[in-house]
């Protein structure tokens, strides 16, 4: 697939970007952003679950993420109120289900680095 890259301005959720690789990072860049979204591809998790799969990150940081990739629709929030205690469970929306192949090419590629350049620590 070939890619023309040609100058020009995009208006995406009120912001102006001037690449769509800008949009993506947006959606998906920073530290904690695809990591929550890699562990929601196989099915809908509860705040604790992700907590404890993604063992560096901060409970404030992970709520913020959260909150985040539910405003920008890759994410959605279900809560449960019927009986105590109070159930919320997150899930990739049908937009976010987009990014499991780009996801998934990022974690296989990393896999690689970890393999080849660092230390996998169980």
């Amino acid at each position: 697939m070939e890619i023309k890259h040609k100058k020009c301005l995009i208006k995406y959720n009120d912001k102006l970007f001037s690449c769509t690789t800008s949009i993506a990072m947006e959606l998906i860049g920073g530290k904690w952003k695809s990591v929550i979204l890699i562990y929601l591809i196989d099915g809908k998790k509860r705040y604790n679950e992700l907590y404890k799969l993604i063992s560096t990150i901060t409970e404030r940081t992970l709520s913020l993420q959260l909150k985040q990739l539910e405003k920008d629709g890759l994410i959605s929030r279900k809560v449960y109120t019927k009986k105590p205690p109070l159930k919320v469970e997150y899930a990739l929306t049908s937009f976010g289900k987009s990014l499991t192949p780009v996801l998934t090419s990022i974690a296989s590629w990393g896999k690689i680095v970890a393999n080849e350049k660092g230390e996998i620590i169980e």
